[in-house]
């Protein structure tokens, strides 16, 4: 299936994606950005910021739509880790970081203990920067989700991903449920941190299974939602069900903000869930909590 005019990615930079992957590469540290093969990533890294890939880049899940590598065997997490992504934080002058990683089933706490260490880390070396996590579900383990949240973040991400009548075929050791509580139990416990979820258009949901995923994601009283294009890592991933309009997908924004009430939609075709996250910055102004 060929790719609409729309999904065209300007040029990027090349001189000031250099920089940023030079420090990358500097500190030894892992982004999402190049791991799961993100279309925004010249943008970005023109831009001076990336989303950080602790624990990674080896995930212990093998979702059909994800780029980023399989594998499920016990690894030891590296303590220089933190100290590592804060130098990383501080040097890029960041005022906004996102944090995330890959599924880490094979630790008892899913990795909880280190996404409390490098939102430390990041406090410590930057404290004026705002920090955002992106999470995985943690099968279940609230206990782990009260360690990364005692250490606070401003926003806790945690994607739901797509439609729960396609988490067999998508995420097929995801839970819808699980994450909608995930989500729940944030807002319950620590009403302070903003809560974020996104999901993808394109693997063969409808419109209105996306509306109903909105109206579940407000039910449980989050904050802000990204909706983006999915695009096929390769021929071993998911196919491509459609293309969604530039159109279709602002009518979504608007169903989420002007209807529903979330504090914020960003939805396009080349949206992605950390895509623009400095915006936050302003949402968190507007909204004190």
């Amino acid at each position: 299936m060929l790719k609409p005019d729309w999904l065209r990615v300007k040029a990027p930079q090349q001189e000031r994606i250099g920089n940023v992957a030079d420090l990358l590469v500097d500190l030894k540290l892992n982004t999402v950005c190049q791991e799961a093969s993100c279309p925004n990533i010249g943008e970005c890294f023109a831009g001076g910021t990336a989303t950080f890939l602790i624990m990674g880049p080896a995930c212990t899940r093998k979702c059909p739509y994800c780029d980023i590598s399989f594998d499920n065997s016990k690894r030891l997490l590296d303590p220089s880790e933190p100290d590592r992504l804060g130098e990383a934080v501080y040097r890029m002058g960041l005022t906004h970081v996102v944090i995330t990683s890959v599924n880490r089933d094979d630790l008892e706490d899913g990795g909880a203990s280190q996404f409390l260490k490098c939102i430390k880390a990041v406090q410590s070396k930057s404290p004026f920067t705002s920090i955002e996590v992106l999470i995985p579900d943690l099968c279940g383990n609230w206990d782990a989700l009260k360690v990364i949240l005692d250490a606070a973040p401003n926003v806790l991400n945690h994607n739901i991903e797509t439609v729960p009548r396609l988490y067999p075929r998508v995420r097929p050791q995801g839970k819808y449920e699980r994450s909608l509580e995930l989500l729940k139990r944030v807002r319950e416990g620590w009403p302070r941190v903003y809560t974020k979820s996104g999901l993808m258009a394109g693997l063969g949901e409808t419109d209105d299974e996306i509306l109903s995923v909105l109206s579940d994601l407000h039910l449980n009283k989050v904050d802000i939602v990204t909706i983006g294009q999915y695009l096929s890592p390769g021929p071993k991933h998911l196919p491509v069900n459609r293309f969604v309009s530039p159109s279709q997908f602002d009518s979504y924004r608007v169903e989420g903000e002007n209807k529903l009430g979330f504090l914020q939609v960003i939805s396009s075709p080349l949206t992605r869930s950390s895509y623009h996250a400095g915006e936050v910055k302003k949402l968190m102004m507007s909204h004190p909590r």
